[in-house]
Parts: C-alpha cells; sequence; structure tokens
C-alpha cells in the first residue's frame, strides 16, 4: 500500500511538472510581471494586421503611424515599405476600374520566442480580398493570398509595435504600374462580361479542384493552410511554383510523366522543378502552345482566351522566374492565377507583377 501511494504521488508531481510546462510553453513574460499566452499575443497581431489592411482600404497611411517604432531602421524601413505597398494597390485599383470592399486578414500564430522586453513571432496569414467594379459595386469578386512572417514587436503604452518584419511580399515587384496607360487599359477591362466556364472539360475542372486544396496558406481554412504531404516543398531551395503547377497537371489535369516530366521521391526533373525548364517543356512537348508573349500592354487583351487549366509564366531579364495556374475568372472575365511563393488561390493574373521590366507568356495547355 504505502509503494502504491508512493507511485500515485509520484504520477500527481509529474502532472504537475507537464501542466506548469505547457503554461510556462504558452505565456511569455514582458516587462515585469505581465504575461501573455500564445492566444493573446495572436489577437495583438490580427489586430496590426487589420488595422494595416484598413489604412490600405481607406488610403491613409497615417492610420497605422503608431503601429511601427520609427525610431529603429528595421521599423522605419517596414513603415514605409507599407507605404509603397498602398500606393501599388491604389495605382492597381485605378488601372483595373476596382474598388477593394474589404482586406481580411487570418492570422496563426506558430511559434514566440522572447528577446529581452521584444517578442519575435513567426506566424502565417491567409488573407482574403474582396472586390468589385466600379460600374458593378454589388458583384463581388473574391482571392486569397497567403504569407509568412517573422514579426518583431514590443509592449507600448497599452499596445504592441512593430521593431521589424520579414515576409515575401507578393506585391514586391510591382512599384512601376504607374508607367502603364491606365485610361485606355481600364476602358477595355471595364467594357468586358463574364465568360461561361460550364462546358470546360472535366480535366480541367478538376484542375482546379487540386489547386484549391493545396495552395496552402492561401487555401480555405478547412484544408489546414497545407501543401500535398505527398511532394517536397522547394520554397527553402529557390521556389515551389513549378513544382505545384507540375503536381496540378498530373494529379488534377491527368497527364502522364515521362523521362523528361518526372517526379518521384528521389527528386523531380528539370521540366518538373524550374519554371523557365517546366514552361519550355510543356511548349515544345505539345501539351501547350503560346497565346501571346510580350509587355501587359502586348498581351492583356490576349489574356481573356484564358482557360482554367491554362498557365502564365512570368519572365524577368530573359528568364521565368514564375508560374501561375489558371483557376478562375472574375465578374469582368479577367482571369485568375492560384500558385506558390507566395502563395495565392484565384488572384488577378497581372496583380504583384506590374512592372515594365516583366513580360509574361501567355499560354494554352492542350487536354
Amino acid at each position: 500500500m504505502k509503494f502504491s501511494l508512493m507511485k500515485t504521488g509520484i504520477r500527481f508531481a509529474n502532472i504537475i511538472l507537464l501542466f506548469l510546462f505547457v503554461i510556462n510553453l504558452f505565456a511569455f513574460k514582458v516587462k515585469g510581471e505581465e504575461a501573455y499566452t500564445k492566444d493573446e499575443i495572436q489577437t495583438e497581431i490580427q489586430k496590426i494586421f487589420s488595422d494595416r489592411n484598413n489604412a490600405i482600404l481607406k488610403g491613409n497611411l497615417k492610420l497605422v503611424e503608431n503601429i511601427y517604432d520609427k525610431n529603429t531602421k528595421y521599423g522605419t524601413w517596414a513603415y514605409e515599405y507599407e507605404e509603397k505597398k498602398m500606393k501599388y494597390i491604389k495605382n492597381w485599383e485605378e488601372k483595373q476600374g476596382i474598388k477593394f470592399k474589404d482586406i481580411t486578414p487570418k492570422v496563426i500564430v506558430k511559434r514566440v520566442r522572447k528577446n529581452g522586453d521584444k517578442l519575435s513571432v513567426n506566424l502565417i496569414c491567409s488573407t482574403q480580398y474582396r472586390y468589385a467594379y466600379n460600374d458593378k459595386p454589388d458583384v463581388i469578386n473574391v482571392f486569397r493570398i497567403g504569407t509568412s512572417h517573422i514579426l518583431n514587436i514590443v509592449k507600448k503604452d497599452n499596445g504592441w509595435i512593430v521593431t521589424k518584419e520579414w515576409y515575401k511580399d507578393p506585391f514586391a515587384d510591382s512599384l512601376k504600374i504607374n508607367n502603364l496607360k491606365v485610361d485606355s487599359i481600364k476602358n477595355y477591362i471595364m467594357s468586358q462580361n463574364i465568360r461561361d466556364m460550364s462546358t470546360i472539360s472535366d480535366r480541367r475542372k478538376s484542375v482546379v479542384e487540386y489547386a484549391d486544396r493545396y495552395c496552402g496558406i492561401a487555401s480555405e481554412e478547412i484544408y489546414g493552410f497545407k501543401y500535398n504531404k505527398k511532394y517536397r516543398n522547394y520554397n527553402s531551395q529557390g521556389g515551389d511554383c513549378a513544382n505545384f503547377a507540375s503536381q496540378i497537371l498530373f494529379e488534377g489535369g491527368k497527364f502522364k510523366k515521362n523521362s523528361s516530366w518526372s517526379y518521384d521521391n528521389s527528386g523531380a526533373t528539370r521540366a518538373w522543378l524550374n519554371a523557365d525548364g517546366f514552361k519550355e517543356y510543356m511548349i515544345y512537348s505539345g501539351r501547350a502552345s503560346v497565346i501571346a508573349h510580350g509587355s501587359y500592354e502586348k498581351v492583356y487583351k490576349a489574356s481573356y482566351r484564358l482557360l482554367p487549366g491554362d498557365f502564365v509564366a512570368y519572365e524577368k531579364k530573359g528568364d521565368i522566374t514564375h508560374i501561375s495556374m489558371v483557376t478562375g475568372i472574375d465578374s469582368k472575365g479577367y482571369a485568375l492565377v492560384t500558385c506558390h511563393n507566395t502563395d495565392r488561390d484565384k488572384v488577378p493574373w497581372d496583380l504583384g507583377w506590374n512592372d515594365k521590366n516583366i513580360k509574361f507568356w501567355i499560354v494554352r495547355v492542350n487536354y
């Protein structure tokens, strides 16, 4: 009996230690005795992201001046970058003839580390954008963009401020849209109508289903914001866009692997994995054909020929740097794309790529 009681006491003590460990894991002391749980930190960061998006919608950066520590170099840089992004989004709205109705972030904190009075937070954010064309304000179009962030924050007064931020911004290549002839492009886009996609083939429909499910942080929450675990994630090795496009065509489009285009546990061929190799293989194998190639102003009218299951290749300085698969159209028939790097789902195909140095390959896939 005495031995049994001793074992019971040991078990109870272990349970208490485990409980204290868990509490310690999810609570972080900052500046004295204040403690914050992981959920509380997530709530605070959710507010920061919501406030930033609200500033974009209102076109007023002053609404987020108090979010950044402008006494630090990195805090100032983060603030200034938000200003550039805001200008780009407003310019793209004008070019497209649309108005963003709301931009809603979903923040999920993955890890929090304490460094003095600062917290370093690893998080993902799936942001939903809703927009309407100016002549049809009640017809709403929706897309999502997923980003991974490392955010350094510090407690100040009654809130938190950003001292440093790193993330792969989907708008990073898009600071020169003012070079476009906005009025003529806008007039053309707004003159278009929605296209009927009800007759596309089952293979094209299957492509869309696979892309929607496995587009990672941009996918719906029910899919866990994850890639297909059957395949390696090559983002840390230069990018996963071509790998994802190949998966889409193999898993969804039912294209067969061959010696040139293949993936297995030992790795992948260049045509499967490399953006340039993917584009070249698809065209020269006859599995795809070029609709148009050139600057945005040269190809945007031809882009209306794109169907779900086709793709867009993005060329910078003569090199294909990105592949996006077409997965839908919006209320004006404008093609929408899904991809990895950063994760996008049904995003207007040029959003984030408006630079005079970027050329586009508008490509039909032959099913």
